[in-house]
């Protein structure tokens, strides 16, 4: 079984170095790694550039942002199971796409998911908070509950039978993405209980109170847009419940 990673990347030459040579620590030996760039111009290129030899593919051009980038990798990947490491996140260990590989050669899956770890942007050691999932029920989407993204590793054939990111969502396509397989066309999926990824502070969908008005209303509009009911008030309430445990390291 060949697992496509792709990374997405935008002027970040402090930490691409890091999600490369987390990709090639990894002792699955079935892996292509695709990088699609989105025409940076601060170095990071030089630096994906140097593991050229590697690398299954590299792509620099400009897109429409990171879900366009993502939609992108997709459509060029060969693998039969596609996840995302972003290029500011790193796996926790080197048997994470290992542990991925045989969840779907054990069980009748289309996808599977774990947990993550944030983790201070200047030093991958120093954990500030954990994202712990659980096992896929009807409706917990709209109690705020969601799979934790970088940890997300689904069938290439579901894209192709479900669809890609949306690019009329700002921050929560991913979200959605994961509703609509997941909730509305009931894809098989598998909880690994276990830490996956090693996530940096401030991704795109978790910086400040503007960030968090926007993804509520995303929220809204993937949940009524692909058949489910959104309740404000239930939603906000489940979601302080997640903030607090958040909190917790």
């Amino acid at each position: 079984m060949k697992i496509s990673i792709i990374t997405v990347v935008f002027n970040n030459k402090d930490y691409i170095d890091n999600a490369i040579q987390s990709v090639l620590g990894q002792d699955y030996p079935y892996i292509e790694h695709i990088i699609i760039d989105g025409g940076s111009t601060d170095g990071t290129l030089d630096i994906i550039s140097s593991y050229a030899y590697i690398i299954d593919k590299i792509i620099s051009e400009p897109d429409n942002g990171i879900y366009d980038a993502m939609n992108k990798g997709i459509r060029l990947a060969t693998g039969d199971v596609v996840g995302m490491l972003n290029a500011d996140d790193v796996f926790y260990d080197p048997m994470v796409i290992s542990d991925v590989a045989r969840a779907f050669e054990k069980n009748p899956i289309d996808c599977c998911y774990g947990d993550l770890i944030y983790v201070d942007r200047n030093g991958t050691d120093r954990i500030t908070r954990r994202w712990i999932s659980k096992d896929f029920e009807d409706e917990l989407f709209e109690k705020s509950w969601t799979p934790a993204h970088p940890t997300f590793y689904c069938k290439r054939e579901m894209f192709e039978k479900n669809g890609y990111y949306r690019l009329d969502f700002k921050i929560a396509a991913d979200v959605e993405l994961m509703y609509r397989f997941l909730q509305k066309h009931k894809i098989r999926s598998k909880y690994l209980s276990r830490m996956m990824v090693k996530m940096r502070n401030a991704g795109v969908s978790n910086s400040g109170i503007n960030s968090t008005i926007t993804i509520t209303k995303e929220m809204k509009k993937a949940i009524i847009e692909n058949g489910g009911n959104f309740n404000l008030i239930k939603y906000l309430f489940f979601k302080t419940l997640k903030i607090s445990q958040f909190m917790k390291k």
